[in-house]
């Protein structure tokens, strides 16, 4: 039988068998190649960190809810399947599946485990260009090109990006494209932040070594950056990066926050700034600010291209990249020592 790895509990990774079944009249059968994880979101809920362990969230008022065990919905989110993008090729075939053939190349939202039975719908066909490195990437390329926009980042306006992780470092290649001349990196793991510099930082900065926040507006001749993009989902990172803004810049957190604002004060330069703060920059959240000219669809597509012409690069972003039968000790590793890693990806045999 196949195996897939998953949390039982908080922080208990293993690997399980489990039973495909049989397959639907629109459903493909994919056998995994390569994948990778989410650091952020994903392991937030893997170490029982996230409101939704405990809350839900109410899409018709936008506001979360206490969960309500008449409504059925659990109140644990495991046993949670781990991992984000996998990209695979299609074994078999339902009779109604027009999209693919046996021996294709897809990819989606599907996670570490080693065969897929799912609906032809919820997995994309591969661009032959595109390497299975790019495609597990689409997902922080994405998310890094919303922030971008959800900025409004001009050509000559300089950006500080909070936290060198997988959406950070699309970040910087991406701030570069849309023309940034000043790009300034904050991250604490020394290998995040030669990448950075690699991908295109003009400057990196340790914040344990330093007030990032004042050496970004000594660096900018005292004004500060016009765009901070925080993705790191730490709340210390959310003030320097309010510190670093300029008076009327803008501020967009990128991550998915939890527990006490700690580190977060909005007595400060917040209010004495007049800074715009953009919540978010999810995908999923449509309809977008620049709704109808760009939806979830363009997003994609517009990343897809970005690194067919390859203007994106995922060059040392999966580190490590290890084999599926050392995919336990791995998941503990990106948890415990993150100093050790970027994106975790995974290999089969």
């Amino acid at each position: 039988m196949p195996r897939e790895l998953v949390a039982t509990a908080p922080r208990t990774p293993i690997l399980r068998e489990y039973d495909e079944g049989p397959l639907g009249e629109k459903d493909v059968r994919i056998k995994s190649m390569l994948s990778a994880e989410k650091h952020g979101t994903t392991l937030a809920v893997y170490r029982g960190l996230s409101s939704l362990n405990e809350k839900r969230f109410d899409p018709q008022m936008g506001v979360f809810l206490p969960k309500d065990a008449g409504t059925g919905q659990t109140l644990s989110s495991f046993p949670m399947s781990l991992g984000n993008m996998t990209v695979g090729t299609v074994t078999e075939i339902g009779n109604g599946v027009t999209r693919f053939r046996r021996g294709d190349r897809a990819y989606g939202y599907l996670p570490i485990r080693e065969m897929h039975a799912v609906k032809e719908d919820a997995v994309m066909r591969a661009p032959s260009e595109l390497k299975d490195e790019e495609l597990v990437c689409i997902d922080p390329a994405v998310v890094a090109l919303m922030a971008v926009r959800e900025s409004c980042l001009r050509i000559g306006d300089a950006v500080a990006i909070f936290g060198g992780g997988a959406i950070g470092l699309m970040a910087v290649q991406i701030s570069k494209l849309s023309g940034a001349l000043r790009i300034i990196s904050v991250e604490p793991i020394e290998m995040r932040r030669r990448a950075a510099e690699k991908f295109g930082a003009d400057a990196s900065l340790d914040p344990k070594d330093l007030d990032v926040g004042l050496e970004i507006k000594r660096l900018t001749g005292g004004k500060g950056v016009d765009v901070s993009l925080e993705t790191s989902g730490s709340y210390h990172a959310l003030q320097s990066a309010i510190r670093a803004t300029c008076y009327g810049g803008v501020v967009v957190p990128v991550s998915w926050y939890h527990g006490e604002p700690k580190g977060l004060d909005l007595g400060e330069e917040w209010h004495f700034n007049r800074q715009i703060m953009v919540s978010g920059a999810r995908v999923e959240s449509e309809p977008y600010r620049d709704h109808p000219r760009w939806d979830g669809e363009r997003v994609y597509d517009a990343v897809v291209e970005l690194f067919r012409r390859r203007r994106l690069t995922v060059d040392g972003l999966l580190n490590p990249i290890v084999r599926f039968e050392d995919s336990v000790e791995a998941y503990r590793m990106i948890d415990e020592r993150p100093e050790a890693t970027i994106k975790l990806g995974v290999r089969y045999d």
